[in-house]
Order: C-alpha cells, then structure tokens, then sequence
C-alpha cells in the first residue's frame, strides 16, 4: 500500500486535539481524515468541523465498518477491543500508550494483527524524537556506563494547554460511564488481581498512563533489563531499581501538583562522561529535547557542560510520519505490539515486586495471564 491512507481517529480528547489532529492535517500528503468517533456528541461534532471531517460516529463498529486504511486509537481505556476488531476488518492500527491493561490482551492484539498481516504500532513518540537517536549513539560510546537515572517529576497538564483551542465534550449519560468504568475494573482485576488499593491505583494512573514511555525509552537505550531489584509505590510516587549487568538504573516517578515545571531526565554516568537527555512537556509543540554532555580531564580541574538542540522537529509528527512508511512499505514499526508488551509486562511485574519486596529477574518478559472478556 502506498500513498495516501484514509484514516479514522477514535477518541477525539487532549492528545487527539493537541497532536495527533493537527499533525495529520500538516501530513495531508500523506493521510486523509476521513471519520472520526468519540462517545461525546459535542467533541466529535466540533473536532469535524475543525478538521472538516465528513464523517463521524458515536461507536468504533460503526467507524471500522466503513472502507479504511487505518485507524488511530486514542480513547482513555484499554485498546485492546478496538484494535483487536480494526485488525479483523484489514485495518492498520496505531493505538497512543498504553497498549493495554494487561500481558494477555496485548498477546490477543499483536495475534489479531499477525493473523491479519496489518501493522499494530504503540504511540511513543518519545522514540522518535531526533534527540533520542542522538542520546543513543552517544551511550554506546560511554565507557563503564555505571549508573542510569531516570527521573519525571510530574505537574499540573493545564497551564501547557490552555493556549490551544480545545474543544471540551459534555458529561456522559449515566449508563455510558458506569460501563466503561465497570470495564476498566473487569480488566484491571485480570491484569493486577492480587493488587492492594493503592497498587491498583498506581498501576492504572501512574505506570500505564506514564511510566510506560519510561520503561519503553529505557528499554529503547539499554535493552531489556536482567532485574527489578526493589519498587516502591506512593500516594505521591514511584520508585524502581534495575540491573543492566554492572549497570544500576534508578527510576523515580514524583507527581508535584504545585508548579509548572514538568521534567523527564535521562542521565547516564560513566566516570569519564556524563550524558543527559531532558525532554519537555509533551503538549508543547515543537519545544526541542535538550541533550547535555559533560566532559573532563582525569587528574585535572578541568571540565565541561555542553547543551545541544539537535532538532525542532516534533516527535508526534515523526512517529505519524513513521506509521504511514511502516503501513507503506510492510515494515515491522519501533515501537511495535511485540515491543510494547515488554512495558505492560514491567508495570506487572513493579506492582508484584512493591507488594512482595522480593526481586524479579528478567522483568520485561511477558508472562501470560487471564484476560477479561471483550465488551463492546
């Protein structure tokens, strides 16, 4: 397949509005908005008007039955019914993170993509920002790498938005909410069954809603990981250690409400080089990724601290740009179904080790478990 793709977007919210809409319509060379669905009137009405969409639809089985090339997922649930069915009907997907709730509803999605010779590719868009490459390169250079630290500290989404024109859907009917809660429970007791209150939250709201970019850019830059020697879970954070051979990564996850000042650290240490990745908020176009090196001479005072722009490409557009070569050319994507259940397996896997306190090796390696059954 090659050209143009006709595209449906499916969950027409924050990210939808602030990324993925407006990069398809720059992309218009490569993508047609043809039909987009949301459960909110009000949101899909207003997205079409905005993106002149001819198309849009109140449920994703009446959108996957009109003649599509791909669809992107980008509701708030779990996308495993919607990609599962897309897959079924010959349609491409790109599902925005995280893939799934679970080990066992990922491995159902990447076998309905499989089955069906489509492409299934997780939304990282960190992985495809020019300065990621770079850090790449630059680790593999590093002599002795003896320490990672990955460090988010988390604020407030509201005051990186509010200059975009955002359109706001309504309350939902009653019923509508009470069964896609009820949803998200059924699926969170698969994935996380034996899981105390606070673990169950954290896995939903910090782990899949975040920390799988960082447990997908670590594994992007080290490989999988031998080891999760500790977790930690908080009503305010998240703490995890990792083995990498004589390698120790410490990831720390903090949510400070108070300020807006979001920060994503990657910072590796060797003794005779430091190397340092910051990514900006992620709802702010184009605002580039800053790489730090730090360099000095042994036995000398001498030292250095160098910051580098490498791009100002936006890295949501690279990884739609990314998802039309893959569908185009028959490619396997980077952050592939088969990838991205490595994540969904660590967030297993630091809710397990929090509630024992007792290591696990190899902690990315998916293990399967029960899925819930699919609801419409």
């Amino acid at each position: 397949m090659a050209g143009r793709l006709r595209v449906g977007v499916i969950g027409c919210g924050l990210i939808a509005q602030v990324m993925h809409l407006h990069y398809l319509r720059e992309l218009a060379d490569r993508f047609e908005i043809a039909a987009v669905c949301d459960v909110s009137e009000e949101l899909r009405a207003a997205c079409a008007r905005e993106y002149r969409v001819p198309e849009q639809f109140a449920s994703w089985q009446e959108l996957l039955a009109r003649r599509l090339d791909a669809v992107l997922v980008l509701t708030s649930g779990s996308h495993a019914p919607i990609a599962i069915a897309a897959a079924k009907a010959g349609i491409h997907v790109m599902v925005e993170k995280p893939m799934c709730f679970s080990v066992a509803e990922g491995r159902a999605m990447i076998e309905a993509a499989e089955a069906a010779g489509v492409v299934l590719m997780v939304g990282y868009n960190k992985r495809y920002d020019p300065a990621y490459a770079r850090v790449i390169e630059e680790v593999r250079t590093l002599r002795d790498l003896r320490l990672l630290r990955i460090t988010t500290l988390e604020s407030p989404i509201e005051p990186y938005v509010q200059q975009y024109n955002l359109r706001r859907g309504g309350t939902l009917p009653k019923d509508l909410a009470q069964t896609l809660s009820e949803d998200d429970a059924a699926r969170l007791d698969a994935a996380v069954p034996d899981a105390d209150a606070l673990s169950r939250w954290a896995y939903r709201s910090v782990l899949l809603d975040s920390v799988v970019h960082e447990f997908n850019a670590m594994r992007g830059v080290m490989g999988e990981p031998d080891s999760l020697e500790f977790a930690d879970i908080r009503d305010t954070g998240l703490t995890a250690i990792f083995k990498y051979g004589a390698t120790q990564c410490i990831l720390a996850w903090v949510d400070l409400p108070g300020i807006a000042r979001y920060s994503m650290e990657f910072a590796f240490y060797s003794p005779e080089r430091r190397v340092i990745l910051a990514f900006p908020s992620p709802f702010l176009r184009s605002m580039p990724t800053l790489l730090i090196t730090e360099d000095g001479q042994a036995g000398s005072p001498r030292a250095s601290h160098t910051e580098d722009v490498t791009s100002y490409r936006e890295s949501f557009k690279e990884e739609l740009i990314h998802f039309h070569d893959c569908v185009s050319g028959g490619r396997r994507p980077i952050t592939s179904g088969p990838d991205a259940l490595h994540d969904i397996a660590l967030c297993e896997a630091v809710v397990a080790v929090h509630q024992s306190r007792t290591p696990r090796a190899r902690p990315s390696e998916p293990a399967m478990a029960t899925a819930p059954s699919e609801h419409s």
